[in-house]
């Protein structure tokens, strides 16, 4: 298929554009209102025209026929003196007369040779009429029932209606057959009229002036099977009746003469002899007795004026007007006029306009109730004068004369008339050489230019007036007296075609095409749309006048069949000129087309070969059609507009752009193509019956095609047949469009149409609408850009450019029928092979659409596309399904051939595809099961775009093929994304991610089948609705599962797809498949885990060519990101990849990154246990990693000499912080149970306001552990904002020791600190409490270069303390208790506290008081004591538990000679100590025991 020849659905939904919108303007002109035209044209000096001579005539007589010789010898037997009548029956294509008791029926169409007759008891046949019979009456042959009324009695005649042997016609045959059981009584009243309904329902009129109504039924042997109602007559009528026999009766009587119904409406007029009109309710369905609701005995009087018609010019003669009586009445058709109801001809040729409906003041139509509203008065509306007759009325070219008065000749004397449909036939008996016969028809010309109004142009539709009725009047001579008047009808089955093909949106009743409906009630609706929107469909209108002499046929040329007579003809040029000026170029051209591609529904004349040649030269003639050019911009829109709030005008006129007009050949293909379509286009395509809504809210209806094939099919033939034209013309390069288009390059119109023709934004463009396909106009070479203004500036089009517009605008229609085509064969195939069944097997996402769906967007739009390939799916897999009723070849070849866009190669290939897969799913051996499957893959490879992945993978799952699975998502990921616009950061964000969209759908496909793999319920993924059972998935057992799922990833992680592999990643992560995902993942899987979890990499961070940061470095700048949940996740993983690939370091960076991390919301809260194990876990690959390489660096690894140190450090931190944090909970729970146990009722309220405080102290406690356990806090937030404002002096002891904190020379934060903690202790607990802490603390803090652990500080402290406490009584302290706790602090080592008692003792001014001397005397002796038992120990070479000094290795002479030192130092000092306590000023009985000890400590150091 050739480029230009495919769908192109921008220019498609261009072209379907405007389409819509020349089908609402066409619509607003063919269905304009009949009182709207009539009121319109109450203000034309001349409403009638007669034919223009130069044209064929609008009505030609086409046969003429004598009368049945058997009817005129039975005439002429009775002596021209019997009583005569004659009729017409057009339901039966027949025509009747009596002559006295005998009926006639005779073929009125043709001659037959057949005149079957009746011929009834010796009583003159006064009435007869024809009904349809009810059902279930009669036998089924008896079709109709002839009515015949006498004086004395009711006759029902049974009507036998044959076909013909070819079943063409109908009524080929018909016989009467008599019906003894039916005949009743007339009880004395002659019937004058018959009427029946299209139920058939039987009203007649009485000669008495009351409506009767004949019923019958099936009836039983006692009961009588016919009898007569009166609807009008009351109790006193019937007893007079009874009383007084009729030829007793003097009274004037106004018999009823006619009867006529509006089956439409249900409503039922009356016409009686004197002109007075009734008007009967029958229900709103039609069946309920008559109601009279309303009558008017004046209508003939009513000549004016006031209701619209043109008031007839007084008579200037003292001749005297005689008065006009009622002729006939007749219903006006719905589709004709919603307001007005009925129209009845005077004898003089007015027409009077009824209205059934209440006025809404001022005479006018009360347009509230619409059709549904029932009848409730009747009034004259409107009326509109008679036609002229005579010589000079109107000119013969057609333009209108001056008005005839009566003063030019004698008035109308009409003697039978006929209305239908705009149509008015009249037999005139005004006295004349000839009878003649008056037909006015619907002028559809454009109104003739006049001096009041010279700018009525023909640029088409949009510029027809609509306004005013203009009627033409033919003159007819006849035969005889012109007796009955009635219109031939199509058959039943073409009217119900054609009704189909011109049906109109908003026509909800006409949903639903039914042949039962009544002939007449279908005619006068399609012919009351009018010629110009009815023409391609409807053949030619035909009437039949019953006279004296005979019967003649007349016909009705439509426009088109003028235009093909004018061609046909040879005429003057002039004469088609006039024909395309008269009906406009726009509406002449779309006829030429009906002609060109033969269109036109007149089978008994097909157009020839010279007039088609002919009518497409017309079509293509720039002369009649026109070219395209810019509208005049004075006309477009030079405009005075009054200033607001003035009561002057603006000067400045409002001078608007010109704009761009196409010529008429565009017009009249846009009004062509839209009168095809329009009854289909914006209806459904399926009608439901039956509509319940079903568990899942959608339509449960049964779903069925709204056209029926026959009427799909006449329409799919001529959409190609014009489609097939417009290529014929462009393949020959003939006229403008084939010239430009044949060529296949439209660069030489202007570089402004250079592009799609879908681009630019829709304009209304009046008479040439440009909606779709009209381009912006860029800079022209060698130009600048205007500057923009407020004002829109357009720069106007070049003649070509303009030319290039338009022959877009074509294609874009022709590819608008090419389509249209093709979406009437695929729903003519649908509904061949069962739509219903197939559309119950849609899922219901599909069904509700569907329902729905207009041709419209069948056409036009992604949904009717969409909905297209579903319907498609269905009919294939009703061919390819295990049950399936062929192969697929046999269908692909109708749809190729018939629907190419919807089903093209691609689509082939796909279902043979399914078509493989279906028989592979049958076959019970391994091998062969595989190879069809590869078959299938392989085919499907080649399309990869068209691939319904849904099904087909299912179908591939089915069968254990994952190669497949795999590959064919894959493929078509590419080839809906070939440019790779979703890894490309400088398209526009909209398509990048239209295109991952794209992508995601196919991926959602693979993972999906994962997930169906990792199931242990039983169920399939979630992929949309299976197509068949899948049980051989879920009875694998767990190692062919898992060998599928490796080989699913496998083969994914080799396809060269980064945004499938992210994908896969993540769906294998929520399946819970990490140890699979470490093993088998690619190269991409570090940077999705970076990705996916946040994280930036030390590389990354540093940046291409820089030095990478040391940790320590790092930990100074990096910004720690909020990090959920699911990123944790993620950087777990890539913790794990790092050390299952044994590179430690980077796995402890991504383990700092994980205890670092803060809480990006709820749900992602992490412990401080948590973060102690990923920095546990840090320190341990980061140890593995220095251990692993020898080295603390790597060629691989980013590693240094600061990561571990930073990382222990971090760990001892949060060491830190736990343990605040459980010290604030101790805290905040002993204030909780204090403030809850704690009884201050009435109490102190001192004892209150402490209360208080403590409770608060408690609560922020509480909120301080909470911030401690929600994020990391550094060691000097640790410190300042939580240890010290908490009194945690142990802790700042820890931290100030830990951080070497050495701001201040003399060291007093730490002596501060510990002065603190031991007040806190001896508060606590006295003396013991705070040796106990010292025994806790000292020992974590030693040696700590000698700041963390102020020996002195704490001496002197817990030595005033305890000689305070013992002095008070508050205390006992045990002479070894602060001795031993320094000794402790300090791990054994007895020297450092020898030394610091030393320094305090030599120092008076620390030490002024004797008592507290001699207790640190006493504690210092238990220290020297400890010492040399250390040292004797060590002489001896033992060792003393849990006393061991600071030393390493040495030989025992080097031990000898320390230990010599040490006593030599003990000796010195004892002997020191022991003078001090003699010379201490207190009784000797206090010093003694101090100084014996000294004394026996040097001893035992000597000896």
């Amino acid at each position: 298929m050739s480029m230009e020849d495919e769908a192109i659905v921008a220019d498609i939904e261009a072209a379907g554009r405007l389409l819509s919108d020349t089908i609402s303007r066409d619509f607003r002109f063919v269905s304009g209102d009949l009182v709207d035209v009539l009121d319109a044209a109450r203000f034309a000096s001349y409403p009638y025209s007669a034919p223009n001579k130069e044209w064929p005539p609008v009505v030609d007589v086409v046969n003429a026929r004598e009368l049945p010789p058997v009817l005129i010898e039975r005439y002429n037997a009775a002596g021209g003196q019997g009583t005569a009548l004659c009729g017409i029956f057009p339901a039966i294509r027949r025509a009747w007369a009596t002559v006295d008791e005998t009926l006639f029926l005779w073929r009125f169409d043709k001659w037959d040779g057949q005149c079957p007759e009746y011929c009834g008891e010796e009583q003159v046949i006064c009435a007869v009429g024809l009904a349809k019979t009810i059902p279930g009456v009669f036998v089924e042959a008896i079709q109709y029932l002839v009515v015949v009324a006498n004086p004395s009695e009711l006759v029902l005649l049974g009507v036998c209606c044959s076909a013909s042997s070819d079943g063409s016609d109908q009524f080929a045959e018909v016989s009467l057959q008599l019906l003894p059981e039916y005949t009743i009584s007339t009880d004395g009243v002659t019937m004058t009229c018959i009427t029946t309904t299209e139920e058939g329902r039987i009203f007649l009129g009485g000669r008495d002036g009351h409506l009767y109504e004949l019923l019958y039924t099936s009836g039983m042997r006692w009961q009588s099977r016919c009898r007569k109602v009166c609807h009008t007559a009351g109790i006193s009528t019937l007893l007079s009746r009874w009383v007084v026999p009729n030829a007793l009766k003097f009274g004037a009587v106004d018999a009823i003469v006619e009867i006529v119904i509006d089956d439409e409406r249900s409503i039922l007029y009356t016409r009686t002899q004197e002109s007075k009109i009734q008007v009967f309710d029958l229900g709103k369905s039609g069946d309920a007795a008559p109601k009279k609701i309303a009558e008017e005995s004046r209508v003939g009087d009513q000549r004016d004026g006031r209701y619209g018609g043109s008031r007839a010019p007084a008579v200037r003669s003292g001749g005297r007007v005689s008065k006009a009586t009622i002729i006939s009445i007749s219903p006006v058709s719905t589709t004709e006029s919603k307001w007005l109801h009925l129209v009845a001809i005077a004898s003089d040729g007015r027409r009077i306009y009824l209205s059934t409906a209440p006025s809404s003041g001022g005479g006018h139509v009360n347009r509230a109730g619409g059709k549904s509203q029932r009848p409730s008065v009747l009034r004259v509306v409107m009326t509109r004068p008679g036609p002229p007759v005579l010589p000079g009325s109107f000119s013969s070219a057609g333009t209108p004369g001056a008005p005839r008065t009566p003063t030019d000749g004698l008035l109308l004397k009409v003697e039978a008339a006929h209305y239908s449909s705009g149509v008015l036939i009249l037999s005139d008996a005004s006295p004349a050489p000839a009878s003649r016969i008056l037909v006015t028809t619907r002028d559809l010309t454009l109104p003739a230019p006049t001096n009041a109004n010279p700018a009525i142009n023909t640029a088409g539709t949009g510029n027809r007036s609509l306004k005013a009725l203009r009627e033409t009047v033919s003159v007819l001579g006849v035969e005889g007296r012109a007796l009955a008047i009635a219109d031939v009808l199509p058959t039943p089955d073409r009217a119900a075609a054609v009704e189909a093909s011109v049906l109109e949106p908003g026509n909800a009743g006409l949903m639903n095409i039914s042949t039962t409906d009544e002939e007449m009630t279908r005619a006068r609706r399609l012919w009351a749309r009018g010629d110009l929107a009815t023409q391609h469909v409807l053949p030619k209108r035909r009437a039949i006048v019953l006279s004296t002499m005979g019967l003649m046929e007349i016909i009705f040329n439509r426009p088109v069949d003028i235009l093909q007579r004018l061609l046909e003809g040879n005429s003057q040029r002039m004469a088609l000129e006039e024909f395309f000026q008269r009906f406009g170029p726009g509406e002449a051209a779309a006829m030429c087309l009906l002609l060109a591609a033969r269109l036109t529904s007149d089978e008994e004349n097909m157009v020839p070969m010279s007039v088609m040649e002919k009518a497409a030269e017309a079509f293509e003639d720039a002369r009649l059609v026109g070219l395209p050019q810019m509208q005049d911009a004075g006309a477009a829109g030079g405009q005075v507009t009054p200033t607001a709030g003035t009561g002057g005008f603006n000067i400045v006129q409002n001078v608007q752009d010109p704009e761009p007009v196409f010529s008429g050949a565009h017009e009249g293909l846009c009004l062509c193509a839209a009168r095809l379509l329009r009854s289909v286009w914006e209806l459904p395509v399926m009608i439901s019956r039956g509509d319940v809504k079903n568990e899942n809210g959608d339509a449960g209806g049964v779903l069925s095609c709204r056209l029926p094939a026959e009427a799909m099919q006449t329409l799919e033939e001529k959409i190609r047949s014009l489609e097939q034209f417009l290529r014929a013309r462009r393949n020959q390069r003939r006229g403008l469009y084939g010239r430009v288009m044949g060529t296949g390059d439209l660069s030489g119109y202007g570089d402004r149409q250079t592009r799609s023709f879908a681009n630019g934004q829709a304009r209304d463009y009046g008479g040439g609408v440009l909606s779709g396909y009209e381009t912006p106009p860029p800079t022209r070479p060698g130009v600048d850009r205007p500057p923009m203004s407020n004002k829109r500036q357009r720069m106007p089009y070049s003649p070509s450019e303009l030319v290039a517009m338009e022959v877009r605008g074509l294609e874009c229609i022709r590819r608008l029928l090419r389509r249209s085509g093709e979406a009437l064969r695929l729903l003519q195939l649908l509904q061949h092979h069962h739509i219903t069944r197939l559309s119950q097997s849609l899922e219901p996402q599909v069904r509700k659409p569907l329902s729905q769906l207009t041709f419209h967007q069948l056409v036009c739009s992604a949904e009717g596309e969409h909905v297209a390939t579903r319907l498609v799916a269905a009919l294939m897999e009703y061919y390819v399904a295990p049950d399936g009723r062929g192969t697929v070849d046999d269908i692909s070849v109708k749809l190729r051939e018939g629907c190419p866009s919807y089903y093209n190669e691609s689509d082939y290939m796909f279902y043979q595809a399914v078509e493989c897969l279906e028989r592979a799913a049958s076959v019970p051996d391994t091998d062969e099961r595989e190879n069809l499957a590869r078959e299938a893959l392989e085919l499907l490879g080649k399309v990869p775009e068209t691939a319904d992945l849904l099904s087909v993978c299912q179908r591939f799952e089915d069968i254990m093929f994952y190669e497949a699975v795999v590959e064919l998502p894959l493929r078509k990921a590419r080839a809906l994304d070939p440019a790779e616009d979703a890894f490309n950061e400088s398209v526009e964000e909209s398509q990048r991610q239209a295109a991952l969209a794209a992508r995601q759908q196919c991926y959602d496909v693979v993972t999906n089948a994962l997930r169906t793999l990792k199931a242990k319920n039983g169920q399939r993924a979630d992929m949309g609705p299976s197509m068949r059972p899948v049980p051989s998935v879920f009875s694998l057992d767990d190692t062919a599962r898992e060998a599928y799922v490796r080989q699913i990833v496998q083969l994914g992680v080799r396809w060269p797809d980064r945004a499938f592999h992210r994908c896969l990643y993540q769906t294998m992560i929520e399946l819970g498949m990490e140890e699979e995902l470490l093993e088998l993942a690619g190269p991409d899987f570090v940077p999705f885990l970076q990705s996916a979890g946040n994280y930036q990499s030390m590389q990354a961070t540093a940046g291409p060519g820089r030095t990478p940061k040391t940790p320590t470095q790092m930990s100074g700048t990096r910004v720690r990101q909020p990090i959920t949940a699911e990123q944790a996740k993620h950087l777990e993983l890539l913790s794990r990849y790092y050390v299952r690939r044994r590179q430690h370091a980077l796995a402890a960076h991504v383990l700092l990154r994980l205890a670092e991390r803060r809480q990006a919301g709820p749900g992602d809260e992490i412990s401080l246990q948590q973060r102690f194990e990923y920095l546990s876990n840090a320190v341990l690959q980061a140890r593995s990693a220095t251990s692993s390489t020898g080295t603390l660096g790597s060629t691989t690894e980013i590693s240094d000499s600061g990561l571990l140190e930073l990382l222990e450090g971090k760990l001892a931190v949060l060491r830190f912080q736990m343990k605040v944090r459980d010290e604030l909970e101790v805290i905040a729970s002993k204030y909780e149970v204090q403030t809850g146990t704690g009884n201050v009722d009435g109490g102190d309220p001192y004892t209150l306001q402490g209360t208080s405080a403590e409770g608060a102290h408690g609560r922020l406690a509480r909120e301080k552990a909470v911030e401690l356990g929600n994020e990391l806090k550094s060691i000097t937030q640790l410190y300042n904002d939580y240890a010290v404002p908490f009194e945690l002096w142990e802790v700042c002891l820890e931290i100030l020791n830990f951080s070497n904190y050495s701001s201040d020379k003399d060291n007093s934060v730490m002596r501060e600190t510990w002065t603190r903690l031991l007040d806190q202790a001896i508060k606590r607990g006295g003396i013991a409490e705070a040796c106990s802490v010292l025994r806790r603390v000292g020992p974590q803090l030693y040696p700590g270069g000698g700041g963390s652990l102020p020996l002195d500080s704490i001496c002197i402290h817990l030595e005033r303390a305890a000689q305070e406490r013992v002095a008070l009584g508050l205390e006992v302290v045990g002479e070894e208790e602060i001795g031993r706790s320094l000794l402790q602090a300090c791990k054994g080592a007895a020297e450092p506290v020898q030394r610091t008692y030393d320094r305090l003792l030599a120092s008076g001014a620390i030490l002024p008081s004797p008592p507290l001397r001699l207790q640190m005397l006493r504690s210092v002796q238990y220290v020297m004591r400890e010492w040399a038992q250390q040292v004797l120990t060590e002489q001896n070479g033992s060792t003393l538990g849990g006393n061991l000094l600071i030393g390493g290795s040495v030989s025992p002479r080097q031990t000898g000679s320390l230990n010599r030192g040490v006593k030599d130092k003990l000796c010195t000092a004892a002997n020191r100590y022991m003078t001090e306590v003699r010379r201490l000023a207190m009784p000797q009985s206090q010093l003694e025991s101090v100084s014996r000890g000294f004394q026996e400590l040097e001893e035992m150091l000597l000896g």
